[in-house]
């Protein structure tokens, strides 16, 4: 089967098109057959060296979508639809290649209507927008500020806490170019951060309340400038660093305001929250609540180019994948916006 590998962590140049064994099912696992791979930062992360536990050489890629070939029983019965995320790329391989055997906890049935692409990109940003609303106490009601609408994390917090009944549901974006794209896929509460800060932007949407909870998956100065638009007993969740790994902060915007800051790590959690999170999720899918977006697709050679590009949500593509319906209104094959 062909796999996209690392032969080292020292960038792109390292990615190589290989020629690998396909895997075999046992200890539990399932073999599906890949149709499509999500590209997500934690995958550049690795590919640059700034991951120590990673070993090359390494299969990338830790959420895909596909069939079942073999070994998932009446639970998941060959030619099943599924989608996943785990420790695939990080310990173990790979989800940039043909064929994945996949622990079954793992798996997850794509629900009707949701095209193999989209399902691809689905796993980690939703579970982790969905674990992290949570585990931050957010209830109907409730003002979220989810930064970055064109990042997978970003997006989908923004939209699950507008489906489940938030008060306010905000984002932002860099460019007011980025900011008419999002208005015009529906996302009505986004701050144009070229045009005002995003302190301010909070304020002048929640008539200087703030927010109640924050997920940041940006860091640096976005990070910073999140912390200071809490409201009164806020909490902001830390779970990404696209943007930088260090951040400043002005302690009072914690201590005067009693608000709490913490991490989080989707592969930390443990499987009831996952089941949990996906009891939520799934639902908002089927009904169309929430909507998957895919900012761009590559085929699989391309593996390289969709790491540079990497920006909202990107997937590569395998033979025989349906893309047409994952991409929004306005967006191409190879390009959106």
């Amino acid at each position: 089967m062909r796999a996209m590998s690392a032969r080292g962590f020292n960038g792109y140049g390292d990615l190589e098109l290989v020629n690998l064994p396909k895997p075999e099912v046992s200890n539990g696992k399932v073999l599906v057959r890949m149709t499509a791979a999500g590209v997500t930062p934690l995958d550049h992360t690795i590919l640059s060296g700034q991951y120590y536990k990673a070993n090359a050489p390494l299969v990338l890629g830790n959420e895909g979508a596909g069939f079942v070939e073999d070994g998932g029983g009446m639970e998941f019965p060959a030619g099943s639809r599924v989608m996943f995320t785990g420790l695939y790329g990080i310990s173990e391989d790979r989800s940039y290649s043909e064929y994945l055997a996949v622990r079954k906890q793992h798996l997850c049935l794509i629900p009707e209507g949701i095209d193999d692409v989209s399902a691809a990109g689905i796993p980690v940003a939703y579970l982790t927008a969905q674990m992290a609303l949570s585990l931050a106490g957010f209830q109907a009601g409730k003002t979220v500020l989810a930064p970055a609408i064109g990042g997978s994390v970003g997006n989908a917090a923004t939209q699950l806490a507008r489906a489940l009944g938030a008060k306010h549901a905000i984002s932002s974006t860099t460019s007011h170019k980025k900011a008419e794209q999002a208005k015009a896929l529906g996302f009505d509460e986004v701050i144009d951060l070229s045009g005002e800060t995003l302190s301010g932007g909070v304020r002048r949407i929640t008539d200087g309340y703030g927010a109640d909870i924050v997920i940041d998956a940006i860091g640096d100065e976005i990070l910073s400038g999140a912390l200071s638009t809490l409201a009164m007993g806020g909490t902001l969740t830390t779970l990404g660093y696209s943007a930088g790994r260090k951040a400043t902060i002005d302690l009072t915007d914690l201590i005067w305001k009693r608000a709490t800051m913490s991490s989080f790590a989707l592969l930390a959690q443990p499987p009831a929250a996952w089941e949990e999170a996906w009891g939520t999720i799934i639902p908002l899918l089927q009904s169309g609540g929430v909507k998957p977006i895919v900012a761009k697709t590559f085929p699989l050679a391309e593996a390289s180019n969709a790491l540079r590009y990497l920006i909202g949500r990107v997937v590569l593509t395998m033979a025989g994948a349906n893309i047409e319906r994952a991409l929004p209104r306005g967006c191409s094959r190879n390009n959106c916006g």
